[in-house]
């Protein structure tokens, strides 16, 4: 599948076909819509961005667990998406999950880390969303240190990715 033949209206078709409830199509359309918000920031792949976005939640269709990114990504490597893609929905959890954590979870075992900019992008776009309602960092990181802990690594590496994505960026917006 070409990259460039991937519409907005085949990526909810897609959702639909593999039955992904209500709440998750709507998500994934804000999750887009926030991604091309964060998009505006850089020289990004937006057709990348919006179908990745999109589809990051396909394996919501099996699963609400963790695994979900692993199941998204073999669905659309099944389907013979383009790996730009399914890496992003293969990496689109937290902020990245290392392989000792991923093994303490049950994902198979490797690094899952956002690397791309289109990659981090929906990642990040998906963290700032809770549901359908948009919401600040202080929102996700009392989220995590609830479900983790306060100490856990994860939550430097949500930081720091929305410093790269959100902070740093508007830190020059008001250069000459």
């Amino acid at each position: 599948m070409i990259l460039e033949k991937i519409k907005k209206e085949d990526c909810i078709s897609l959702l639909k076909e593999y039955k992904c409830p209500p709440w998750v199509i709507d998500h994934s359309q804000k999750v887009a819509d926030k991604a091309l918000i964060i998009s505006q920031n850089f020289h990004v792949n937006l057709k990348l961005v919006s179908a990745g976005a999109l589809l990051h939640d396909i394996g919501r269709s099996q699963s609400n667990g963790t695994d979900h990114a692993v199941i998204g990504a073999r669905i659309l490597k099944d389907l013979e998406f383009p790996p730009s893609i399914i890496n992003i929905v293969e990496r689109h959890i937290g902020a990245g999950i290392i392989i000792v954590e991923a093994e303490k979870i049950g994902l198979p075992p490797k690094n899952y880390f956002p690397v791309t900019i289109e990659e981090k992008i929906v990642s990040h776009s998906d963290n700032l969303l809770d549901g359908s309602k948009e919401v600040n960092i202080d929102f996700v990181v009392q989220k995590w240190e609830k479900r983790l802990g306060k100490n856990h690594p994860s939550l430097e590496r949500l930081k720091i990715l929305h410093r790269e994505l959100i902070i740093a960026p508007g830190c020059f917006k008001y250069l000459p």
